[in-house]
């Protein structure tokens, strides 16, 4: 993308005081102040300060020591697949830290615990678990999304219902703090930081090394879809509803994973169950949910097969890891806050009937609970521990996304939320959602007040900055 020079930061110049610190911290490696940008939603503009991509932790400590005597807010990056740019650090003049480089990998046969670099990708997780003892964690199916920033916002994937969120997976981290201080944090060493890592760590530090306890990959999973074709509102919104009513039961097999997707052409419940065709076809999935479903399961006898399909998936659903201008919004729901029937009427006539102002727009609903719920609230900072299925919505725009389009999606949501008054639905924050008007609060709920205590512990002069990071108490700016 092109570069307009005039939002530059002073710090971007050179002879600042941070070129000049970080040109002495990496002298074997290239600096980028004005390109290699390389933003995920291109709606959001950003301009970064400095980019620098340490090649161990002691340079990522430098960074972050360069940016704070310079006066400059930092953000670490692994996929860069953050919904607002906020791993470049959401608005212009940050220092990113870009971890890259960071992709240590290594297995205990003991213990099968991993230890894993901060900058390596789902897709390179994957093959190095499956190579090193045919091991896994649970994690999303985007490939291309960076441990980093997933890990350590919750990690939800098809398997989470069965193995909790990819965080759960986490033993031990090792982290540089705002003050450049390397350190480790678990159970039992620096609990406080321990806890604010899983759940927002990029406003307490850079991770730079992850230890995963993994699991043995599944056998055998089944992955199934049930395409409506489109047809009136009433028929989607009925198809929802047997939907609801399925993923609802408190005696659920831990084994299904589903989502609901609305597309422009019709409405798809698809998902993975981990388990044999025999044990799938117990579900009588496509029984309960009635006739008028095309249906389609195919059985895959090993894991790879089964993730590179996720990824497949991923693609049809615009979630892949290409750049694009985009909007997104997200509501989470609980067992005791499902969607009247009245109310799914409502949506569905909405979806059908408003002006979207694009073609490319889909609407998730994506079943979690299980593992993900049985972890306390107050374990780590991950705040929806009691979610049952999380709305996702995309649309993509041409360039920018049109006021039409965005009131769209605020639709779905508003729509939602006049059905169900009282309401305190929550957001998951790695659905970014910068037009949140009290960002934090929906992300983290309950556990917002100690994140603040820990941040005025760990980072007083707020070092780690986004828009919507951890702010210190008293301070909503």
């Amino acid at each position: 993308m092109g570069i307009n020079t005039s939002t530059l930061s002073p710090q971007s110049q050179p002879g600042s005081a941070l070129q000049t610190c970080l040109t002495s911290a990496f002298a074997d490696a290239p600096i980028d102040y004005t390109a290699q940008i390389h933003a995920y939603n291109l709606d959001y503009p950003v301009y970064p300060a400095a980019i620098v991509r340490p090649k161990t932790t002691e340079q990522v400590s430098a960074a972050v020591q360069c940016a704070v005597k310079a006066g400059v807010k930092v953000q670490p990056r692994s996929g860069g697949h953050s919904f607002a740019n906020y791993c470049l650090g959401g608005t212009d003049g940050a220092l990113v830290v870009d971890l890259i480089n960071l992709q240590k990998f290594e297995m205990d046969r003991t213990t099968w615990k991993a230890t894993v670099g901060g900058g390596t990708l789902l897709g390179d997780i994957t093959k190095r678990m499956h190579n090193e003892g045919g091991r896994a964690i649970a994690h999303g199916t985007c490939p291309q999304v960076g441990i980093g920033g997933h890990a350590t916002i919750g990690g939800l994937g098809p398997i989470s219902r069965q193995w909790g969120s990819s965080l759960d997976h986490i033993r031990e981290v090792e982290v540089v703090l705002a003050n450049g201080t390397i350190t480790r944090a678990n159970d039992s060493f620096q609990p406080d930081l321990y806890f604010a890592i899983r759940g927002a760590a990029a406003s307490f530090g850079i991770v730079t090394e992850f230890v995963f306890q993994t699991n043995p990959e599944p056998p055998a999973t089944v992955q199934y879809s049930y395409t409506f074709v489109a047809g009136d509102y009433k028929t989607q919104a009925k198809a929802f509803s047997q939907w609801q009513s399925i993923i609802a039961q408190p005696n659920l097999d831990r084994k299904l994973a589903s989502m609901l997707t609305v597309t422009p052409v019709g409405l798809i419940i698809s998902g993975t169950y981990f388990g044999t065709r025999a044990e799938f076809n117990l579900l009588n999935l496509g029984g309960q949910l009635g006739p008028g479903a095309l249906a389609k399961v195919n059985v895959f006898n090993d894991w790879l097969s089964s993730t590179l399909n996720w990824a497949e998936q991923e693609a049809i659903n615009l979630l892949g890891g290409i750049p694009a201008a985009f909007y997104s919004k997200s509501l989470a729901f609980r067992p005791d806050t499902l969607i009247p029937d009245s109310g799914l009427q409502s949506l569905f006539k909405f979806i059908h009937d408003a002006n979207k102002g694009t073609l490319a727009w889909v609407v998730i609903f994506d079943l979690e609970g299980g593992a993900v719920n049985d972890v306390p609230l107050n374990a780590s900072a991950y705040a929806h521990r009691d979610t049952l299925f999380y709305l996702q919505s995309y649309a993509i725009g041409l360039g920018k996304i049109s006021q039409t389009t965005r009131n769209f999606l605020d639709g779905i949501n508003n729509v939602i939320k006049q059905a169900m008054p009282g309401i305190d639905f929550g957001a998951y924050a790695g659905y970014v959602d910068a037009h949140l008007p009290n960002g934090q609060q929906d992300y983290w709920g309950a556990n917002y007040p100690r994140l603040q205590q820990i941040k005025a512990q760990l980072d007083p002069q707020e070092v780690f900055w986004n828009p919507q990071s951890v702010r210190l108490p008293g301070n909503a700016n």
